[in-house]
């Protein structure tokens, strides 16, 4: 029905398809490790030196798959944070019940452990909704917050993307690159079924964030997206209004907030246009 992150099944058909050709890791973190954080222990990259910036990966991802050609050019001149949520990648699997806020709660926590009072925060797709939590529920850890190809509610997506997903089976996963990945790092190769399960689960569960929080958020906020995503661009304009934006700005001063629509691309394909988002970000996080 609805779900706490949305992908239709033709979309996770292209992750599944493009991932392993797409992504990959070309430098080497100069640290990495566990932070225990809210009974888990969730798995950090860093990179680079600089003002810090928090990566929130996609649904299935690792931080290779989501960020790999991203953080190289974005560790040249800043301090690049990637974790892997609960039971993504190298962090366990836990039957610990999934929310945005515990997720977004955790984020917080790993900052702590590393000693980052605040942090620019990018999110994608499902990464972006657990960004757009943290923002509500902890402005004051935030500098500014990038929103790739995501929602901060349910209905925030087409409804052929909400319908599609509830088809969603473990099995379309097997053998898939992303399963591959997963085996690549995870600490208990046989979680896999049950932390796809657990995922899939949380797809019963609609959720909302809020009108009234997120037009509260204090942070600036980029919003990029696909212009054929799979999010309701309706939806995507009043968001970016609620943020401050849709205004004439040769009428009154320019919103502190961005929204950039990126032609030609999918919710996939928006994330190899690694130049563009490199650029929004370089001119956004200045």
């Amino acid at each position: 029905m609805k779900t706490l992150f949305k992908f239709s099944t033709l979309l996770v058909l292209a992750i599944i398809l493009t991932a392993a050709q797409v992504y990959g890791q070309k430098v080497k973190p100069s640290e990495s490790g566990y932070a225990s954080v809210n009974g888990i222990k969730v798995y950090y990259e860093m990179y680079g030196k600089g003002k810090p910036v928090v990566l929130l990966h996609g649904a299935f991802m690792t931080i290779d798959m989501n960020w790999g050609q991203l953080i190289p050019e974005l560790s040249k001149n800043r301090k690049v944070i990637a974790l892997e949520l609960q039971g993504h990648g190298h962090s366990p699997f836990s039957e610990r019940k999934l929310s945005h806020a515990t997720l977004a709660s955790d984020v917080t926590k790993v900052m702590d452990f590393l000693k980052i009072d605040k942090a620019d925060v990018v999110g994608y797709s499902f990464g972006g909704e657990v960004a757009y939590q943290l923002a509500i529920q902890s402005p004051e850890r935030l500098n500014k917050l990038v929103i790739i190809s995501s929602t901060y509610k349910t209905n925030g997506w087409l409804p052929e993307v909400n319908k599609a997903f509830e088809g969603m089976k473990p099995d379309l996963f097997t053998n898939s690159p992303l399963h591959t990945g997963y085996n690549a790092v995870a600490p208990d190769k046989t979680k896999w079924t049950k932390f796809l399960e657990q995922m899939i689960a949380s797809a019963g569960q609609p959720f909302d964030l809020g009108d009234d929080n997120i037009s509260k958020i204090p942070a600036p906020v980029l919003i990029i997206a696909g212009d054929n995503d799979g999010l309701d661009k309706i939806e995507l304009a009043k968001t970016y209004k609620l943020l401050g934006g849709n205004i004439s700005a040769d009428m009154a001063p320019m919103p502190k907030s961005q929204l950039a629509i990126v032609p030609g691309q999918g919710h996939v394909s928006l994330m190899m246009e690694t130049t563009t988002i490199l650029n929004y970000l370089n001119s956004f996080l200045k």
